[in-house]
């Protein structure tokens, strides 16, 4: 599978799982509190700033923004068409400092420490009996590790539709898409199964 980690000594990358999760926590609260124009337009260059100093080609870079991108300016015309102006770019700036900020947070962290803190930060739900831990951690990290195949796939389906001469529609192109998610998301719970796991988990909680 692909990652979108990084490697690298960047500042961000010195920078511990937990300290960068809460900081994209804590921006996440501020920028849905502020509906300042000038703040928020500040926010997403120094979102800019450091999500282009972490090391990555500036062509890569901004091929890893596009795909959510494109999703933000559809939600931001749509708040347009309902909304006045100043609402829509609202939206716009706080979503596009939150992907900056996030795309930073994903390629300067390894999956291992993605699952290490989701997993720590759920214990205290797991001794009140909400939650398995582990299984959080988990789920997270087979999340955040589904996401570029997920992308790749949605891009070799295109191009394979394009190549034989048909337009490339949503219809068209969800339908294997999510069949072949699928399939792999069976064939990941199969090989967790075989491998115990989700039997050991259960027995360190017992």
């Amino acid at each position: 599978m692909k990652s979108l980690f990084v490697e690298g000594n960047s500042a961000m990358h010195r920078l511990s799982a937990r300290a960068k999760l809460l900081a994209l926590a804590t921006l996440g609260v501020m920028l849905f509190v502020s509906a300042k124009l000038l703040l928020l337009a500040m926010t997403v260059v120094v979102a800019a700033t450091i999500y282009f100093s972490i090391g990555l080609p500036a062509r890569s870079a901004l091929a890893r923004l596009k795909p959510i991108f494109l999703t933000i300016l559809v939600v931001a015309l749509f708040s347009l068409a309902f909304n006045p102006w100043h609402v829509a770019v609202v939206a716009l700036l706080r979503l596009t400092a939150l992907m900056l900020f996030a795309a930073t947070v994903t390629a300067t962290t390894t999956i291992a420490q993605f699952i290490d803190e989701i997993t720590q930060l759920a214990r205290p739900l797991e001794s009140i009996g909400l939650v398995q831990a582990d299984d959080v951690g988990l789920a997270v990290g087979l999340v955040v590790r589904f996401v570029p195949e997920i992308l790749g796939r949605y891009q070799a389906i295109s191009e394979a539709h394009a190549a034989r001469g048909l337009k490339v529609r949503p219809t068209t192109v969800l339908v294997p898409l999510i069949i072949l998610t699928l399939r792999d998301a069976d064939n990941i719970a199969a090989a967790i199964d075989a491998r115990g796991v989700r039997r050991h988990v259960n027995s360190r909680t017992r």
